[in-house]
């Protein structure tokens, strides 16, 4: 039988793994982006982008070692909190595609909705936790059918950033964007299973 105190460790650990992969996945999101954005905004000047591209990526990664940014100990967003992130992006997408509202105009008007949620019950902790969510999610919807081909595709990719954004409570507190590049990370990841699906031939 184990020991409680094994048990902790163990527990300890498996915390700080889920931690340091949560920010190793996030800087690597977030330096992909950056590349291409750079690569996008300057594919005529190479020796521009290459610098651009070096000085941003060091940046970053200075920052994520050396600013007070993450909490020691390890927190996660609640299960009934992050459901809401698919439902937002499902939302988002209605308006965009299907409503034909555009990107900009349904990802505000979905956040908007989502900021008066907490009005409902003022006393209410959990509607107070759910805006964030929903406009997270909203990110996703946003996104062109060239991105987001189909709703399968925005439910996928919504249920990997409501991960994203469980496990990544503790860290890069204060940080703007985050949101967003949450959501963009669980594009990311239902683009390259995508990509592979096609090149396969599957």
């Amino acid at each position: 039988m184990t020991k409680p105190s094994n048990r902790l460790k163990t527990s300890k650990k498996t915390h700080k793994a889920i931690q340091v992969f949560s920010k190793f996945a996030i800087m690597c999101v977030l330096t992909l982006f950056t590349i291409m954005i750079v690569l996008e905004k300057y594919k005529t000047h190479a020796l521009e982008s290459g610098i651009i591209i070096a000085l941003i990526i060091i940046t970053m990664w200075l920052g994520y070692k050396y600013l007070d940014v993450h909490l020691n100990e390890y927190t996660y967003e609640e299960f009934l909190v992050v459901i809401w992130v698919p439902i937002g992006a499902v939302l988002c997408y209605f308006l965009n595609i299907y409503g034909a509202l555009g990107g900009v105009l349904s990802t505000a008007l979905t956040g908007t909705v989502a900021s008066f949620l907490p009005v409902l019950n003022t006393k209410s902790e959990y509607l107070k936790k759910l805006p964030p969510a929903i406009y997270c999610g909203s990110f996703i919807g946003m996104s062109s059918v060239e991105i987001a081909p189909s709703i399968s595709f925005v439910i996928v990719a919504g249920i990997l950033s409501g991960v994203f954004l469980l496990v990544s409570k503790s860290i890069f507190l204060g940080i703007g964007g985050k949101l967003g590049m949450v959501a963009f990370g669980g594009v990311l990841m239902v683009s390259f299973v995508y990509w592979c699906y096609i090149w396969l031939g599957l």
